[in-house]
């Protein structure tokens, strides 16, 4: 069913059709045509740290409609194309193994591999659980921000895409059922959602680095008040990091111009 358009890196021989880390690491960044330099950002970060085989597909909502996957309208709450979209990973990879969604705000500092090491088959989904609730009334460009339960928890999710229970997310429940019953994970048992390191989802402007703490640097950091291709987010926490790497990615771009 993983039939998105791809940008797939490999940077090792994948021999073993039996190993299931031998095959590419499914990564769905969210995509929003207003956000596209977001998206290459994250894009570029991860492949550049990555030391495993991994596969990057942009979630863009034109193509999942197009594809007759998502018909659901825009709700005024929803700050992004991929909103909900998101809650089809499970199905683009078919039900099978472990594959990753992840917001197109956030910058990798980390390599994928320890995140992806982490997985644990007993759980349906893992994530960062954070006690996350802002006092911000807006979010990046004048979107409302809201606040719920389990608030972030689905912006950057490792999905056990063959677990029983995650085959309740069709594309018709996606595109039917409440954003409380998705982004609170209601189709899941608290037992059932497996935890990460809160340094893999570094909430800019809630989450502190503690000095000497290097359990607390950041792996991932995820601009969710808005990030520096904002121009009212520019001078943010961290955004001289995502500006350096946006300098990378251009000069990546021109050496394969050239």
């Amino acid at each position: 069913m993983s039939t998105m358009v791809k940008d797939v890196y490999s940077n090792g021989n994948v021999n073993s059709e039996n190993d299931p880390n031998s095959k590419p690491f499914k990564i769905f960044i969210g995509y929003d045509p207003s956000e596209d330099v977001a998206y290459e950002v994250c894009k570029y970060s991860l492949l550049k740290r990555s030391s495993i085989p991994i596969e990057i597909i942009p979630l863009k909502q034109s193509e999942l409609r197009r594809k007759g996957l998502y018909w659901r309208e825009r709700g005024k709450l929803e700050s992004t194309e991929f909103s909900f979209s998101r809650f089809l990973t499970p199905h683009l990879a078919n039900y099978e193994g472990w594959a990753m969604f992840v917001d197109c705000d956030f910058l990798y500092l980390g390599d994928i591999k320890e995140l992806r090491d982490m997985v644990d088959d007993k759980y349906a989904v893992m994530c960062v659980h954070h006690d996350y609730a802002p006092k911000e009334t807006t979010k990046m460009d004048g979107a409302v921000q809201t606040v719920y339960p389990r608030k972030n928890w689905s912006s950057m999710v490792l999905y056990n895409c063959g677990h029983p229970k995650n085959k309740v997310l069709t594309p018709e429940i996606v595109n039917t059922e409440s954003g409380a019953f998705l982004h609170r994970f209601m189709w899941l048992e608290d037992n059932e959602i497996g935890e990460v390191p809160f340094v893999w989802n570094f909430l800019v402007g809630h989450n502190k680095v503690v000095e000497g703490d290097p359990n607390t640097f950041p792996k991932s950091i995820h601009y969710t008040l808005g990030g520096p291709w904002f121009e009212a987010w520019k001078d943010c926490e961290f955004g001289d990091l995502w500006i350096k790497e946006l300098e990378e990615y251009k000069k990546s771009i021109e050496k394969k111009a050239d």
